[in-house]
């Protein structure tokens, strides 16, 4: 081995070692909790709602008229 190649694998072997140090949740909560937040924003998210047409930024705000 070169040296360049065993510093790359010290690099790497560091790297998964504080990769594996994280502390992590379980899918279960993590899912759970974000139906939870899902559903408490769920009344105030447009994609769902929509957005009233008179505070809606993108709509025209006059109609195309062809001569």
């Amino acid at each position: 081995f070169c040296s360049s190649s065993v510093a790359q694998a010290r690099r790497a072997v560091d790297q998964l070692r504080l990769e594996a140090s994280v502390d992590r949740i379980k899918i279960s909560i993590a899912a759970t909790d974000l139906v939870r937040f899902c559903q408490d924003h769920s009344k105030s998210d447009p994609l769902l709602t929509g957005i009233p047409t008179s505070s809606n930024p993108f709509k025209d705000k006059k109609s195309c008229v062809l001569l």
